[in-house]
């Protein structure tokens, strides 16, 4: 799993898997797309207007938990 974030575009993207073919976006709504193979495997998440996305909630730091074990980590977003 991979997160990028290209502040030009102010575009988020959450990548769950490799592209390996053929790619469906379907918009969610003006701010979320979600990328599917023709089997309905989601490759990923794409936030348009990220900045405010990601800065909702958790005062602006993109929290990562691993829930299995109960480790918790912050990431404290830029700008």
């Amino acid at each position: 799993m991979k997160l990028t974030y290209d502040p030009r575009r102010n575009i988020a993207y959450l990548r769950l898997q490799e592209k390996s073919g053929e790619v469906e976006t379907i918009r969610v709504s003006e701010e979320l797309n979600v990328d599917l193979a023709p089997d309905g495997t989601v490759y990923g998440v794409e936030l348009l207007n990220a900045n405010e996305q990601l800065r909702a909630g958790d005062d602006g730091a993109l929290v990562v938990v691993n829930e299995a074990i109960g480790d918790r980590r912050e990431i404290r977003l830029i700008g």
